[in-house]
Order: structure tokens, then sequence, then C-alpha cells
């Protein structure tokens, strides 16, 4: 029986198309024209931005004060804190004991 040479693929000779990704958007408002509503949609959207950063540093720093507790057997340091979210250990520290008033007032 004759043995037949291996063949290979044959080279591409051009990438397949690829569906070009729709620009970046910015909750639509690069495609108001009217500066009013404009305004008014970017000033909603910064409210927004400003309560759900408020709220969660709130929830950062009850876990922050949760993480640092003494009463815990495996707590950080507030070295080891601040490493974790890119602060010095001074100001995971402020960190932590905000969120250990915040706790003793939810309480």
């Amino acid at each position: 029986m004759k043995q037949q040479p291996k063949s290979s693929p044959v080279p591409l000779l051009f990438d397949p198309a690829v569906p070009e990704a729709d620009r970046a958007r910015f909750f639509g408002l690069e495609d108001l024209a009217d500066p009013a509503e404009l305004l008014e949609r970017a000033t909603k959207l910064t409210e927004a931005f400003k309560a759900a950063a408020e709220r969660a540093a709130a929830y950062q720093a009850l876990a922050a004060a949760e993480l640092t507790d003494p009463r815990r057997f495996d707590r950080l340091t507030f070295a080891e804190l601040g490493e974790r979210i890119g602060l010095s250990p001074a100001a995971a520290q402020t960190l932590a004991e905000r969120g250990q008033r915040m706790a003793v007032k939810a309480k």
C-alpha cells in the first residue's frame, strides 16, 4: 500500500474579519445634542456615582474594621490592610477606626 505524503494546512492569506467593537459608550451621553439635556443627565449620573462611592466607602470602612479587629485570630495589621487596598498604614488605621465607629453606631 502506497503511503500518501502528509498534507499541511494551507496558509491563510488574510485574517478573518473581526466585527468592529462598538466605540466606548458612556451612558449614551455622547449621543445627546441638546446641551440642557446633556447637563441634566450628566448631573444625575454625577449624583448617582457620588452616592455609590459614599456607600462603597462605608462598606470598605466596615470591612477594614472587621479585618483588623484584635479579637480575630487572623486579623490584619494596618500595614497589611493598607497594602491590600493601596493606602499607607496610617490611612488604613484611620479607615478601620471609622468603620469601628460606624459599627458602634449601628448597634
